[in-house]
């Protein structure tokens, strides 16, 4: 017989969920980083400047933000100028166009991290997760603390915690399906977390495995999301007339901030109307961080001028 999580025991359990003093003290440095550069970028801050910030040599500042973000902080800069921002909003909505006439095959795949996905009944969803094992652990990844949720199916869930908010992020996301079980199991949800953040294990003969837990609705807004290009971005609006309901752009904004697989299913290359970065449930400079990691990993490094 299946039980919901007791969350009042949480506090009284050992906390095996931590990824350490160093790790969190690495992401305290890079957020400030990130937080620096996406709200400052025009004004072109140096390496040392940016060291200097957060008490590190230039050396060391490089090495933690280039181990977390996959990027050195030069190349976290030029991939979020000006120009590189204004091409993605400005072919926003043609790309997304393009994402329903060319599918996700062959060499004109558009998306990165080749998903491959299975809805749970609206029977399932109106039993609020009930019968339904969710094993949860939390591990580092590029943009601090990440909770990662699966089934015997694959990946359901995946949230994000600042340091010393583990707890609020979990019950965020066991609230979603409140009549499951959930099982801590570090070990299981590793491979999870390496995989989702690693793009050199985005393969398209390894298709990663997730299982979308919500209504009708819901689904086929993520599934839509699935279809965004990494490096691009499309608007509410957009989605809801792709779905054939141009009317639809608050139910759409209502599913896409319900999305459960945050970056994997990529909620986050969504934008307000008129280009505005919008809301994100895990937070706007996590966003931005995430927006700019993928436009440095899909464009050419820019050189500034």
């Amino acid at each position: 017989m299946t039980k919901a999580l007791d969350l009042s025991a949480i506090a009284s359990e050992p906390k095996p969920i931590s990824v350490g003093e160093e790790a969190s003290e690495n992401y305290a440095v890079v957020r400030q980083t990130l937080k620096r550069i996406t709200e400052d970028w025009r004004d072109q801050p140096t390496l040392e400047e940016l060291a200097k910030e957060v008490d590190l040599q230039p050396i060391q500042l490089q090495r933690v933000f280039s181990r977390w973000a996959g990027l050195t902080p030069k190349q976290f800069l030029q991939a979020i100028t000006l120009d590189h921002a204004k091409a993605l909003l400005r072919d926003s909505a043609s790309i997304m166009d393009a994402s329903f006439e060319v599918g996700l095959s062959g060499s004109s795949r558009l998306h990165d991290l080749f998903v491959t996905h299975e809805a749970m009944t609206p029977g399932d969803y109106r039993n609020r997760g009930g019968g339904l094992k969710i094993i949860y652990g939390f591990h580092p990844s590029p943009f601090g603390q990440v909770l990662v949720m699966a089934t015997d199916k694959g990946l359901a869930g995946l949230g994000f915690a600042d340091p010393g908010e583990e707890e609020n992020s979990l019950e965020d996301m066991c609230s979603r399906w409140p009549a499951a079980q959930y099982v801590h199991n570090q070990d299981a949800t590793a491979r999870y977390a390496q995989r989702v953040f690693d793009p050199k294990k985005w393969q398209e003969n390894q298709p990663l495995n997730i299982v979308m837990i919500g209504t009708d609705f819901e689904i086929r807004v993520w599934q839509t999301l699935l279809k965004i290009p990494m490096g691009q971005a499309t608007t509410y609006s957009d989605i809801a007339a792709c779905l054939g309901n141009p009317k639809a752009s608050r139910a759409v904004g209502s599913a896409v901030g319900r999305n459960p697989i945050s970056f994997v299913v990529p909620c986050h290359r969504v934008l307000a109307k008129g280009g505005k970065i919008g809301g994100y449930h895990w937070g706007l400079t996590r966003k931005r961080a995430i927006l700019g990691w993928e436009s440095g990993l899909s464009a050419p490094v820019l050189e500034c001028v």
